[in-house]
């Protein structure tokens, strides 16, 4: 079934201990229940071919993007890289910034800081403001890019970049839909402004590391699809040659 999965992904840098890739909207990170096609099975049967390799390809998956997200995306090509990474992740220097397009206008700049608790069962998150029960602290930093009154919906949808400081699971999506915000598409947390079938406008923009043998920073970045909302904001003129204004 994985096999059947011919969609070209946009390989953005590879060696002997890193692969990163563009992940597509709408694919999983990893194998499910459902069987579907995911980036990590794809992208091992890619080594395996590209390199010639016998026998079970090693690919390390040190951080995950939920299903309808889609951009960077960082693999481990061995053991020692995935666990330098895993602490890079632990320590906080391992960088990651989304773009994301909200309903509504948040002030220019902001941090979030709540508590979330997920319901493994249901997968869903629940948004707190101070500590109870079994929840864990969950911090962002934003800025707004642009902000658009969009004439058929007359809604206003705001294109904003997220400096994620923790990696909770759907925290982008619940701590803005908890401050009023939801992102455009989000049928989970914004279900009562979002119409079924648009898809959700979160996209991983942007991931600075330090290479696990050189010890050096690297930076890899992708901008999202042009079609909409995102084809309606000035992105790429916005965000060109801004690598050093990201991280």
């Amino acid at each position: 079934m994985h096999m059947e999965y011919k969609q070209k992904i946009n390989v953005l840098y590879e060696d002997n201990h890193l692969l990163v890739v563009e992940k597509p909207v709408n694919m999983l990170s990893q194998g499910d229940v459902t069987g579907d096609a995911d980036l990590l099975t794809v992208l091992k049967d890619y080594v395996k071919t590209k390199y010639q390799k016998p026998g079970n390809v090693y690919l390390g998956l040190v951080h995950r993007l939920d299903r309808p997200v889609g951009g960077v995306m960082v693999f481990a090509r061995t053991s020692k890289a995935a666990s330098r990474l895993s602490n890079q992740i632990r320590e906080g220097t391992f960088k990651k910034i989304y773009l994301a397009v909200v309903r509504g206008k948040p002030k220019k700049n902001g941090r979030f800081e709540h508590y979330l608790y997920k319901n493994s069962r249901t997968n869903t998150v629940y948004c707190y403001r101070q500590p109870k029960g079994d929840v864990k602290k969950a911090i962002l930093e934003y800025e707004v890019i642009q902000s658009l009154d969009i004439n058929e919906t007359a809604d206003v949808l705001s294109l904003v970049r997220i400096n994620l400081i923790t990696g909770r699971p759907h925290q982008i999506r619940v701590q803005f839909a908890f401050e009023g915000f939801p992102l455009y598409g989000d049928q989970k947390y914004g279900q009562n402004v979002n119409k079924p079938g648009q898809q959700l406008a979160l996209w991983s923009l942007a991931i600075k590391l330090v290479h696990p043998t050189r010890k050096e920073e690297m930076v890899f970045d992708c901008l999202p699809p042009i079609h909409y909302p995102w084809d309606q904001f000035d992105i790429s003129d916005r965000l060109k040659n801004s690598k050093e204004q990201i991280l």
